[in-house]
């Protein structure tokens, strides 16, 4: 049973944004300041990343926890129209794959940045989260994700 009137349901729902998310406000700003330039959120790429990096050859998601079913303390499965949330949080993740494996096959090289490395109660230390995204975009790695932190463990 949902706590909100269909209404109020889908007013709460409309308000939410699948790009210019506050972590990736976080992420974007902080490299900015760092000197860096990117493209934002580019449709001819597979998945639409959203910062795009062409000198480097380097791409950033910055995934929300929730809509692409990330195993941390910030996702739940919810209790109303199971089977609605289930078959919509596979199908993101299975785009998630399609477009790793397109962008892959394109020698992009790929970063993750989950919500949960920039907020709740496992988040990472901004300042070493900012130090990690850089040190991978000037590695020549192909492929990292930040998450928040497991029990102390990273």
């Amino acid at each position: 049973m949902d706590v909100f009137t269909k209404k109020k349901r889908s007013e709460v729902m409309s308000k939410i944004r699948c790009k210019d998310t506050k972590p990736e406000f976080f992420v974007r700003s902080a490299l900015h300041r760092l000197g860096y330039r990117f493209r934002l959120h580019d449709p001819k790429l597979p998945g639409k990343p959203d910062l795009v990096f062409k000198k480097y050859k380097a791409l950033i998601f910055v995934h929300g926890c929730f809509w692409h079913g990330h195993e941390c303390h910030l996702f739940k499965w919810p209790k109303s129209r199971e089977n609605f949330w289930r078959t919509k949080i596979s199908k993101n993740r299975d785009n998630d794959k399609k477009a790793i494996a397109a962008l892959q096959a394109l020698k992009w090289r790929m970063l993750i940045v989950w919500e949960c490395a920039i907020k709740g109660k496992e988040r990472g230390n901004p300042e070493q989260i900012v130090q990690e995204i850089e040190d991978w975009l000037v590695s020549g790695e192909a492929y990292h994700f930040i998450r928040g932190q497991m029990n102390g463990t990273g």
